[in-house]
């Protein structure tokens, strides 16, 4: 028995990384997967034929867009009958690269707003008459530890995570009543082929965490399935930081 049996999952970005390895942990302990990605590359098809015979199915999914997103859960119903959970995972990282604050494009901060906050929103959104009616669901949205570290040279990408803390409490704090539980993570430099896109991961400085290295997607999950479970139904509006216990220094 797994702790989400006959739940249904939507995870956005969940074609490679973060979101691949949380589509599978979520699979892992029952729950259908939805697997949301803005667009069906090679990698992306792969991730679907594994979810797929683990009984979910693959959307595209633009979460910038109001009608892509209600169409992400009308399908996810139509095929399920049902949403519990929703993990944002969505993000304007893939590239990124760092520069500073006043070489940052109008472009290039709407982007990062638009995907990693407005996009959590537009989900949230979405999938909220389904939970209302059900009268429970869990939304786990992903922060990231940059805005306690008020990372240097990425600050569209810092303001949108954020932004997402803050969506957080608000959403805990409106669907409360409904019996909807959202909540947060923060993860803190992590071995994804996004990550590598942006430095060289193997020569990250981790001198001040205490872990002694960087994290990897396996090392996120726990907390994701935690929040999606019935273990958390009287937490909301929490973040919680996964960084190998750097923030303590």
């Amino acid at each position: 028995m797994g702790r989400l049996d006959n739940r249904i999952a939507i995870v956005t970005g969940g074609a490679k990384g973060l979101g691949k390895a949380f589509c599978f942990a979520l699979a892992k302990e029952g729950a259908k997967v939805v697997m949301a990605a803005h667009r069906m590359d090679e990698e992306s098809t792969e991730t679907v034929k594994e979810i797929e015979a683990k009984g979910g199915f693959g959307v595209t999914v633009d979460v910038t867009s109001e009608e892509s997103t209600v169409k992400m859960a009308e399908e996810t119903v139509k095929k399920f009958g049902r949403i519990d959970i929703l993990v944002n995972n969505a993000a304007f990282y893939y590239g990124v690269g760092r520069k500073a604050f006043y070489e940052v494009t109008s472009e290039e901060w709407d982007k990062a707003l638009a995907v990693g906050a407005k996009g959590a929103w537009q989900c949230a959104k979405a999938v909220f008459p389904y939970m209302k009616e059900q009268n429970k669901g869990k939304i786990i949205n992903l922060s990231s530890d940059t805005v306690f570290s008020a990372t240097k040279g990425m600050i569209n990408y810092v303001t949108s995570k954020a932004a997402v803390i803050g969506i957080t409490r608000v959403l805990a704090g409106e669907m409360g009543k409904y019996n909807i539980c959202v909540n947060a993570i923060a993860p803190g430099y992590t071995d994804t082929p996004a990550s590598w896109t942006i430095g060289n991961v193997a020569k990250h400085d981790v001198s001040t965490t205490p872990m002694g290295r960087v994290g990897v997607p396996a090392d996120m999950v726990g907390a994701v399935v935690f929040f999606a479970s019935d273990a958390s139904d009287f937490i909301s509006g929490q973040t919680i930081i996964i960084d190998g216990g750097k923030r303590v220094n």
